[in-house]
């Protein structure tokens, strides 16, 4: 037998989760990422289980496989841990060392484990910003010794917890926000270390969040989920002699007020410190003043465990620059365009107030805060007085570059003022990096308006008065997402709130969770680009992560969403009536008509009617659904001829002469014969150029513009498009020193004034989805199979770019390619995971098969 030690197995992990406490999988699939020799694969596997009636270890299971295999034994049950460690075998009969373990332990599974009430303060409730409550309750710990402790907790609104004076846990805007009518996410903490032997208390912060806060545009709307903040807790102890406490949110706890005054997402939050209750969540706290609660409803068949990680700070950035302005105000620069709070270290007399406000851009050397329209995001701090004092909100958040400070009293700004970065906690799986600091700029920009609105559910802008979950945006924007961070646990529950959120008809609203929205968004109506998120987005995280499973659990909403277009079409195959936005955002678009741009709205409908029953087809055939593959693969094909014949003129060129149109057409596959696919392709060239490459797209046509000329071997042309850098551009706005992507290509106008429009955001990702471009042609990183079990390596040099390299953790591990221009050639250096294959096709054609491990190969000028 060959040396064990050659071959190793890193922890495994379970279903999406980088936290594994708490979930709400009772059967958790398994991945593994093996190191290997060059050439090695993994013939067989063992999966070790170590459970607390014994340890399970399965036979030897002859398979390649080692992603999202499936869970080997009986389920788990409800609060149940276990640890499990793999190990592999070759062809070769080599065997691994078994691997580091990995701990599960799963929530509460079933509605009946659930012994805790819903409780509000029993105090009248007033009107949306209302004054935060706590909620507090003491208790004993008696008996034996405490084995562990684990908190399960979710609210009506947001809360954090305090046990015994200590927080819980590290998440921000707990518990997130869902379709809370249908899902409402809990989580799960282990408090052991929280507790003590004799007399304990816990407590909890609430405030309005998503639930009952101010959202949306046109004013906001209050009260969307109930009138009512709550809390639920189960607190469960187990002894060492196995007896167990449960401390639940009942009658027994008490209302009060502490230092929040209000608090809300959108207008931000003020605190008064003198007015904080030193040992409130300890035992001992004098609580006779306070006020009983009132239970409240809520099924506990709608509480659900998270399927990806929750918002933190990742980040902490400090100021490049502060400059004192007229009074007492500082205006600090951090330097990035970025999503969280302000976190200052001030001293002063008890009763000073410092009022810090948030924006993007500034105006004459003062903040703009006109594109926030209602947003207020204005934070105010009341000092206790007596010494240094540290604060930063809990209940709201900001997109900001720059605050102004009024009233400030602490030390050196530079030190005491510090901008916390706050997004969901997912873990960095991609990399990009070439010889043009330009385009390395762009694609950080990329990187930051992810983290901005990647924030428990993936939203359009951070800023202003919206912040909503906008399925066109993040359809166009999956791809690069998928690339660039794990964000799948994260998209897999927001996708079902998509799901539960569909009208009965099919349609897909236009952001989810579904809010009122005036006459143009409410009620919805079918929109293209945006509804075919149900069919497109799965199919890109299936792509990425090979999880079956999620295309399993959204193929009903993606069936009756492309069924109901079926409905609508016309008897040929044409989706042309309706409303449609369009190409949104045509830089042609009027200011007033965001929609109205040149392509033909229609012909974007049907394009895209075509693209989804063709991915609604592949995703039945993943699933064994061959009957349904086989019918909407032929109504897809009937789409694709309708859509040539309405839309393709005799000569090759398109009713719609626009940079989107023939974009729409190649990329989604609607030429199918090869003479119109090289003319559409030599016509999009030429509208490029005749444009002096800039762009001439909006949402639906800048993702596909690039990878357009390229797949018809245009990349001189497409090359161009990147490197401008004259409105509209990708690197336009680097000249207006941009640190995210914008909503519009002159969100800044070129003077260096605001763009006037009402719809002025300087931190939207969907014009940054050509990253995935950057990735997949000018690095050359692709998929060849789900999961990147294949890996394609197609570096298409050009642009007078010399090296670029890319990298992505990928299921089965890194993947990564670097090139580099030479007098010999094209030198690229590939690394092929172990369990996955890899090929480069360069550019002349020539294919080069690859084995696992770091390879090295120049193919001569």
């Amino acid at each position: 037998m060959s040396d064990r030690r050659t071959v190793t197995v890193a922890a495994p992990t379970a279903e999406h989760h980088r936290e594994p406490l708490g979930i709400g999988e009772p059967a958790p699939r398994i991945s593994w990422k093996t190191t290997g020799p060059a050439g090695w694969t993994q013939h067989a596997y063992q999966i070790e289980v170590l459970r607390a009636d014994g340890t399970y270890t399965t036979e030897w299971v002859t398979s390649q496989d080692s992603v999202l295999v499936p869970w080997p034994l009986a389920p788990l049950v409800s609060r149940e841990s276990c640890e499990i460690r793999v190990r592999v075998r070759g062809a070769d009969r080599t065997v691994s060392e078994w691997s580091p373990p990995l701990r599960i332990e799963t929530g509460l599974l079933a509605p009946a484990d659930w012994t805790a009430h819903t409780i509000s303060p029993h105090e009248p409730e007033r009107p949306a910003g209302h004054r935060p409550p706590l909620l507090r309750r003491e208790f004993a710990v008696v008996g034996a010794e405490v084995e562990r402790a684990r908190l399960y907790v979710t609210a009506h609104g947001l809360y954090e917890i305090e046990i015994n004076g200590r927080r819980v846990g590290d998440q921000a805007l707990a518990p997130g926000w869902t379709s809370y009518h249908h899902r409402l996410r809990y989580q799960t903490h282990d408090v052991t270390d929280h507790l003590r032997a004799g007399a304990n208390a816990i407590g909890a912060w609430l405030a309005d969040g998503w639930y009952r806060g101010r959202l949306g545009f046109g004013g906001g709307h209050a009260d969307l989920y109930g009138d009512r903040v709550a809390l639920i807790a189960q607190l469960e102890i187990v002894h060492r002699d196995k007896t167990v406490t449960v401390i639940g949110t009942d009658t027994s706890w008490r209302a009060g007020q502490g230092p929040i005054l209000s608090s809300g997402l959108l207008d931000g939050e003020t605190y008064d410190a003198r007015q904080e209750l030193p040992g409130w969540s300890s035992s001992g706290f004098d609580d006779n003043a306070w006020s009983p609660v009132d239970l409240v409803d809520r099924d506990p068949a709608t509480l659900v465990a998270p399927t990806g990680p929750p918002v933190r700070c990742t980040e902490e950035i400090p100021p490049v620059q502060v400059t004192a302005l007229d009074g007492d105000r500082l205006l600090v620069d951090f330097g990035q365009n970025l999503v969280g709070r302000v976190r200052i270290t001030v001293s002063g007399p008890a009763g000073h107030t410092v009022v810090i406000r948030h924006a993007e851009v500034l105006q004459d050397g003062e903040l703009c805060v006109r594109p926030l329209r209602g947003a207020v995001s204005t934070d105010r701090y009341t000092l206790r007085g007596g010494g240094t004092e540290t604060w930063e909100p809990r209940f709201t958040l900001h997109g900001f570059r720059y605050a102004e400070i009024t009233g400030w009293r602490g030390g050196d700004p530079s030190r005491d003022i510090v901008a916390r970065v706050h997004h969901t906690d997912m873990a960095r799986t991609g990399w990009f990096e070439c010889s043009n600091e330009q385009v390395n700029r762009l694609h950080e920009n990329v990187v930051w308006s992810l983290r901005g609105n990647f924030v428990d559910l993936p939203t359009d802008c951070p800023q202003r008065d919206e912040r909503l979950g906008w399925t066109g945006d993040i359809q166009v924007f999956a791809p690069t997402a998928a690339f660039l961070y794990d964000c799948h646990g994260m998209l897999a529950s927001w996708l079902r709130d998509v799901a539960v959120e569909q009208h009965d008809d099919g349609t897909v609203p236009w952001y989810v969770p579904e809010i009122p929205g005036g006459e143009q968004w409410t009620p919805a109506r079918p929109g293209a680009g945006w509804g075919d998120v149900v069919a497109l987005t799965p199919w890109d995280l299936y792509q990425a992560s090979g999880d079956a499973g999620l295309l399993a659990a959204q193929y009903d909403s993606a069936r009756r969403w492309v069924d109901l277009i079926t409905e609508l079409a016309d008897a040929s195959g044409l989706w042309n009536r309706g409303y449609q936005l369009g190409d949104w955002l045509d830089p042609f678009a009027p200011p007033e008509d965001p929609g109205a741009g040149r392509t033909d709205r229609h012909l974007i409908a049907t394009a895209y009617y075509a693209w989804s029953l063709r991915h609604v087809a592949w995703t039945a055939g993943v699933l064994g659904r061959d009957d349904d593959r086989d019918r909407y693969e032929d109504r897809a094909w009937r789409v694709r001829w309708a859509f040539a014949d309405a839309y393709v003129l005799p000569g090759g060129r398109m009713t719609s002469d626009t940079q989107t149109a023939y974009a729409v057409a190649l990329r989604f596959d609607l030429l199918p014969d090869p003479p119109a696919r090289a003319a559409a392709g030599r016509r999009l060239a030429e509208l490029v150029e005749a444009g002096g490459h800039t762009i001439q797209t909006g949402f639906i046509g800048t993702p596909l513009v690039a990878p357009a000329l390229s797949s018809t071997h245009h990349e001189d042309t497409a090359y161009a498009l990147l490197l401008q850098q004259e409105c509209p551009s990708w690197l336009y706005a680097l000249k207006h020193d941009a640190t995210t992507i914008w909503e519009r290509w002159d969100s800044m106008l070129p003077d260096g004034t605001v763009n006037p429009g009402e719809m002025t955001s300087f931190n939207h990702y969907a014009l940054g989805a050509v990253a995935q471009w950057l990735h997949t042609t000018v690095a050359g990183l692709g998929v060849g199979a789900p999961g990147y079990r294949d890996i394609v390596f197609r570096p298409r040099p050009g642009g007078g770019i010399t090296w670029a390299s890319a990298a992505h953790e990928s299921p089965y591990g890194r993947a990564a390619i670097r090139w580099e221009l030479g007098e010999t050639g094209l030198t690229v250096e590939t690394t092929v995971p172990t369990g996955a294959t890899g090929r480069i096709e360069w550019p002349d054609g020539v294919v080069t098969d690859l084995p696992t491990g770091t390879t090295t190969t120049t193919r001569p000028a």
